[in-house]
């Protein structure tokens, strides 16, 4: 610690007040030195990334002030991971309160800890600040071999229905919807013939109505709402189409309305005595009067007559009305048939689509897409596939196309996966590598005895797939033997490259078989879309067939 000195004189008032107030000074920095009770701590100053510190806070004080350490939040940059119980331990008349936070980081760099407030007695206390380096995870790419990520796997559930089921449930639910709504409107239909016209249908209401056993029960009420809703029914039919639900009152100004106009020929006698009947049913039917049955009877009569009088009042309607008639009839004729045919036509473009939606959860797109626009790979796949030897030394295989043998530049541009001069090479190809199949066939012999192993091959195969245009390349070998028995090396993984007609990125996938025989190199490389199931099988069964004639064969 550094301390400025003052040139203090000897005497006099000021050199004492100057001099007293350093002696004060010092006192005081020496006495909070001693009372500061906060001290902070880690285990460590160095860790690697994801790595854990554990950083202790230990305050001493006395047992009845109450101290609080700091939240989570005050660590920042580090993280908190665990912030752990407070240990106590009593020291004569005093606490000790060690309190353990558990901290990591997930970048590498310098990073500070900064100093932590804590509260004792309402007084604020700050520990120091620690410095921490947090190394990044040093892996050995030379020793530690790099593996592809590997695929996703199906975890097994249990039993559950099938999605073509609840597709099928839901098909017959619609058609059974559908057919219900037909029989109803059928059944509509059908009892809109049956019905009697307007008179008819009053006359045997009325009737039906002598029939019952109203009237000698005394349910009086109940019979003149019957009463009174076939005049209405008739009277609805015939002559105003809102008698059904219009007020006594509002009828029999409409039909005196009607008289006056000439569109009506009833005598007020009649209009008065409709007027009664309807005003007795309204009291027996809301205030609970009961007419003696001769009245009732009487009602009966007077309905009847009524019926038959209007009848007779309503002229006939003129031809013109007639034929306006018609054309409304045929209008609304047509109407219902349009509406009709937009009807069924839904229904059926309902049904199609359940159908293909049915059919694209049982058996998928792709193969839909195959039956109807058909498929270049279904195609090859359910040719006629042909079997043939290629190169020296000679690999036999069988593809469902001939191998085309490239020209010295094609094969000049393939590069060579054993990095050893070649004294001949011959290249055999089918398609291009950016469209759904690809073959590449390549047998090589040597200017001079050479020893490789078939593993150096592998570190070459990503550089080959790049310098075709292929990226995001992912590589697995492993050791596959043929039929004869003769053992290789299997390459396979996936990469992406893009179609130079529609530039959009396609994945593929890719399987190749490097072999050492007959005191030459061969090689086979088939690549295919990866979406493309019948390409898959394409390429097994090409890998599959691979023979070998031995020397002296």
């Amino acid at each position: 610690m550094k301390i400025a000195f003052f040139n203090i004189k000897k005497s006099g008032f000021t050199g004492t007040f100057s001099l007293v107030m350093i002696l004060f000074l010092f006192a005081h920095i020496s006495a909070f030195s001693q009372e500061l009770p906060v001290s902070a701590k880690v285990d460590t100053a160095q860790i690697k990334i994801g790595e854990q510190i554990i950083y202790e806070l230990l305050v001493e004080t006395q047992p009845e002030k109450l101290v609080v350490f700091p939240e989570n939040e005050s660590f920042s940059p580090m993280e908190v991971v665990e912030a752990l119980k407070i240990d106590t331990t009593r020291t004569e008349s005093k606490f000790q309160l060690l309190k353990k936070y558990a901290l990591t980081k997930f970048d590498s760099g310098h990073y500070v800890i900064p100093k932590q407030k804590i509260m004792v007695d309402g007084k604020s206390f700050f520990s120091d600040s620690i410095l921490i380096e947090v190394n990044d995870v040093v892996v050995d790419t030379i020793k530690q071999k790099l593996y592809p990520i590997k695929p996703r796997m199906e975890i097994p559930q249990s039993f559950k229905l099938p999605d073509w089921v609840w597709w099928i449930l839901g098909l017959l639910l619609l058609i059974g919807i559908g057919l219900f709504a037909f029989l109803r409107r059928k059944k509509k239909k059908e009892e809109a013939e049956a019905k009697l016209p307007p008179y008819e249908q009053a006359l045997v209401e009325l009737e039906q109505l002598d029939r019952s056993a109203l009237l000698e029960n005394r349910e009086l009420k109940e019979y003149y709402s019957q009463l009174a809703s076939v005049v209405r029914k008739y009277l609805d039919g015939k002559v105003y189409d809102h008698a059904l639900e219009s007020t006594t009152g509002e009828l029999i100004a409409f039909l005196e309305m009607k008289k006056e106009a000439g569109e009506l020929l009833l005598d007020r006698q009649t209009i008065s005595e409709l007027k009664i009947i309807l005003q007795r049913a309204d009291l027996a039917k809301f205030a609970n009067t009961k007419p003696d049955v001769i009245t009732a009877k009487s009602d009966r009569a007077s309905a009847e007559k009524i019926i038959n009088e209007t009848k007779t009042a309503v002229p006939e309607p003129s031809e013109e009305e007639l034929l306006k008639n018609q054309k409304y009839q045929e209008k609304l004729a047509q109407k219902r048939k349009k509406k009709k045919i937009i009807y069924w036509v839904s229904a059926g473009i309902i049904v199609i689509l359940i159908g293909i939606s049915v059919l694209i959860a049982t058996i998928g797109t792709t193969k839909i897409n195959d039956y109807v626009f058909g498929n270049n790979t279904k195609e090859l796949l359910e040719g006629d596939w042909i079997t043939s030897s290629y190169g020296t030394p000679p690999m036999t295989v069988t593809t469902p196309e001939v191998l085309v043998r490239e020209d010295s530049l094609q094969q000049k541009n393939n590069s060579n996966p054993t990095n050893f001069e070649a004294r001949t090479m011959e290249v055999f190809s089918f398609g291009k590598i950016e469209k759904d199949l690809y073959i590449n066939l390549a047998t090589m012999t040597f200017s001079k005895d050479v020893t490789f192993t078939l593993e150096t091959t592998v570190d070459n195969i990503a550089e080959g797939l790049e310098d075709l245009g292929a990226k995001n390349i992912l590589v697995k070998d492993e050791i596959f033997t043929t039929m004869e028995g003769i053992e290789g090396l299997k390459i396979s993984g996936s990469f992406v490259i893009e179609d130079p007609e529609s530039k959009n990125e396609i994945k593929m996938k890719y399987l190749k078989l490097h072999f050492a025989t007959n005191n030459g190199f061969q090689s086979i490389f088939v690549s295919y879309n990866a979406n493309d199931e019948n390409a898959d099988e394409i390429a097994q069964r090409i890998v599959n067939s691979v023979e070998f004639k031995r020397d002296g064969q």
